[in-house]
C-alpha cells in the first residue's frame, strides 16, 4: 500500500476505547502520579506530572511513529488508570519515588532498582555540542551529576530542547532519526553558538530553572506543530523536575580532575518515554 494512503486510518486511540473521552476532560490539572494498571489490576507503570491532564492526555494517541514497541505494548495492557493529587510537584515527585519502589511496574526502566551513578557530560568539537552520558566521567568534558539512569532521561529531553530552540523553523521534521523515542546514540551531536549554548547549560545547571524556561520559550515561539509543542512542553518539564529535585536533595562530590559540582540521589521514572542502549563516551 502506497505510504500516502495511511493518512486515510486514524492512529489507534486504545485509551480512548477503554477509559472514554470523559476520563481525559474531567483530569485534574493538579500536579500528581498516575498508575497504569491492566485488567486484573496489576500495576504496570507508574508516572508523575506537574499537571496530570496535560500529561496523561499525551497518552491518548498511540502513534507507532512517535512511540517505542515497548511504549505502545503498555498502553494496549492499560484497563484502568488510577490518579493521585499531590500537594505540589516535589512531593508528587517523591510519591513517585515511593510506588516505585514499592510496586517494581514491569514498564517502567527507571527508579524501580538502586542505579549505577550516572552523569550527563558535555563537551565542544569546534562548533558542535557533544551530550553524552558516563559512570566515569573523563577529562576534558564538563559534568553534572551524579545521577541514576534518570541522566538518560535528562540528557533525551535537554538535547531535544537545544534542538528545537536552534532549529526551531524546522522542529522535529529535520531532528535526528531517533532521538523522539530517545534514542540517542553514545553520543548526541547538536551544531550551535558555544558562547550562547555553554552561557544557557551553565546557569542552568547552577540552579537557573526559570532562565532556561525563558530562553527555550522565547527561542521557539515559531514552532507551530502541536505535537512538537507538547514534546517541548513535556521536556521542560523532565528538566525542570530534575533541577528542583538537585534543589532539594543534595550532596557533595568532587568529579575527577574536575571543579567540586553536586550530587543527587537516585530520582527516575520522569520522563515518560524509552531510553536508548548506551555505551560510554
Amino acid at each position: 500500500m502506497p505510504a500516502s494512503q495511511t493518512l486515510l486510518f486514524p492512529d489507534p486511540r486504545p485509551l480512548i476505547e477503554r477509559l472514554g473521552l470523559e476520563f481525559f476532560r474531567e483530569l485534574t490539572e493538579r500536579p500528581g502520579v498516575y498508575l497504569m494498571q491492566d485488567a486484573t489490576g496489576l500495576v504496570l507503570y507508574v508516572g508523575k506530572a506537574k499537571n496530570l491532564r496535560q500529561r496523561l492526555s499525551h497518552y491518548r494517541v498511540a502513534n507507532p511513529d512517535r512511540m517505542g514497541r515497548r511504549h505502545l505494548r503498555l498502553l494496549r495492557q492499560v484497563a484502568r488508570i488510577e490518579v493521585q493529587e499531590c500537594a505540589d510537584e516535589i512531593a508528587a515527585l517523591a510519591r513517585e519515588a515511593e510506588l516505585l519502589r514499592a510496586l517494581k511496574p514491569k514498564f517502567n526502566r527507571a527508579g524501580v532498582w538502586p542505579a549505577t551513578p550516572r552523569f550527563l557530560v558535555w563537551r565542544w568539537a569546534g562548533r558542535t555540542l557533544e551530550l553524552a552520558i558516563s559512570e566515569r566521567p573523563a577529562i576534558g568534558w564538563q559534568v553534572f551529576g551524579p545521577f541514576g539512569s534518570g541522566a538518560i532521561f535528562l540528557r533525551a529531553a535537554v538535547a531535544r530542547l537545544l534542538w528545537y530552540a536552534l532549529n526551531p523553523a524546522s522542529g522535529s521534521t529535520a531532528m535526528p532519526q531517533g532521538w523522539l523515542r530517545g534514542r540517542l546514540g553514545a553520543i548526541a551531536a547538536i551544531e550551535a553558538n558555544q558562547s550562547e549554548v555553554d552561557l544557557v547549560l551553565v546557569k542552568l545547571f547552577e540552579g537557573d530553572i526559570d532562565g532556561f524556561v525563558a530562553w527555550i520559550g522565547e527561542q521557539t515561539k515559531s514552532l507551530l506543530k502541536a505535537y512538537d509543542l507538547e514534546m517541548r512542553d513535556a521536556d521542560l518539564e523532565t528538566v525542570t523536575s530534575f533541577m528542583q529535585a538537585k534543589t532539594h536533595r543534595t550532596l557533595p562530590f568532587a568529579a575527577p580532575d574536575q571543579s567540586a559540582g553536586v550530587a543527587q540521589k537516585d530520582q527516575d521514572g520522569i520522563f515518560p518515554f524509552l531510553a536508548e542502549d548506551w555505551k560510554e563516551p
